[in-house]
């Protein structure tokens, strides 16, 4: 369906300021500068290793589970270049995102010691790749991914910042044992998705839920594109006024992993699209411990939630953009002007 002219106005308006804004509060200034401190620390036998042309089809490679990737791997960074890289993954976090990186990281040191020492299970295993060259006014990209971690950031003109596809997971959901035991990194994406179901009457849990047993995995896994999923489930316009704020409670929890510029800009389109139109869908169980699924959709933005795996004790998250992963439809308008 198209938009109407004014909504499409409003919203292409709100793309020009969000871009503005990015660039007046200077998240795209300290990316660079990280980006570009990171980059001189390197030799050149890592910075080969390390940079990739925007358009390379490693851009768009991204995944979550533990295996090698393209770029340079913590592991094999000294000290300096280390501190750089974690540098690099603040200018796009907020502080609980930041938080979230960091101890989902160290779980690795958990599983190892489940998995009696498996060499995959390392925290070092996490690589820093840089797509273009980073300059004040070009169009450049990163990533900062490994096992349940990947943060796929693209700055187009040097103004336009993107930052999806992303993703946060955590095994073990919860810690059980040793001296992490009782650690729930996504501890509020698990209870307040579980509660804001729980608080809607027969009715609209009717209409919430589309099925009764989870799906193995969040539904778009590491798909390039995504698209709208169905069926929605209930609409925010259906929701008393407390539910309803529950609902946009949970959605900005999601987009408050990223620094405050981010989020802000982001929660403005979410609102220009229309907060009635926010949805929320649920599978699978009712009460923790059991396995579950749940997403939030607005016209421009997918989260998805799923806790199935190891005895619905391991967590998935991620954030989608339906219309610009990548920043692929501003980066593709950018091509043709330039090309």
């Amino acid at each position: 369906m198209r938009l109407p002219l004014r909504r499409w106005i409003l919203s292409f308006a709100l793309l020009s300021l969000v871009g503005s804004k990015v660039a007046a509060h200077a998240p795209t200034a300290e990316m660079l500068a990280a980006a570009n401190a990171w980059l001189g620390s390197l030799s050149s036998e890592q910075k080969a290793k390390a940079v990739y042309p925007l358009n390379d089809k490693e851009r768009e490679n991204w995944n979550f589970v533990p295996l090698a990737r393209s770029g340079i791997p913590l592991k094999q960074m000294n000290a300096a270049q280390q501190e750089l890289s974690l540098a690099l993954l603040r200018s796009g976090l907020s502080e609980a995102g930041e938080a979230r990186a960091q101890a989902i990281i160290s779980l690795e040191d958990v599983l190892k010691e489940l998995e009696n020492g498996a060499a995959r299970r390392d925290r070092t295993l996490y690589y820093v790749t840089i797509f273009g060259s980073p300059a004040t006014d070009a169009s450049w990209g990163w990533r900062f991914e490994g096992h349940h971690l990947s943060f796929n950031f693209t700055i187009v003109d040097g103004q336009h910042i993107f930052f999806t596809p992303s993703f946060i997971g955590s095994n073990p959901g919860e810690v059980r044992n040793g001296p992490k035991a009782g650690l729930r990194v996504l501890k509020e994406e698990d209870d307040l998705g579980r509660a804001f179901l729980l608080s809607l009457d027969a009715e609209q849990r009717r209409i919430a839920i589309f099925d009764t047993t989870a799906p193995v995995e969040i539904i778009t896994g590491n798909q390039a594109r995504v698209k709208a999923l169905a069926p929605k489930g209930i609409s925010a316009a259906q929701l008393s006024p407390t539910q309803k704020d529950a609902l946009l409670s949970l959605t900005k929890l999601y987009l408050n992993r990223w620094r405050s510029e981010l989020a802000e800009a982001t929660w403005a389109s979410i609102v220009a699209g229309g907060l009635n139109e926010l949805t929320f869908a649920w599978a699978g169980g009712l009460e923790r411990g059991q396995a579950n699924y749940y997403r939030i959709q607005s016209a421009d933005y997918l989260i998805e939630f799923d806790n199935t795996q190891n005895q619905a004790n391991h967590i998935h998250t991620t954030v989608r953009s339906l219309k610009g992963d990548f920043g692929h439809d501003v980066l593709a308008e950018h091509y043709a002007r330039e090309h």
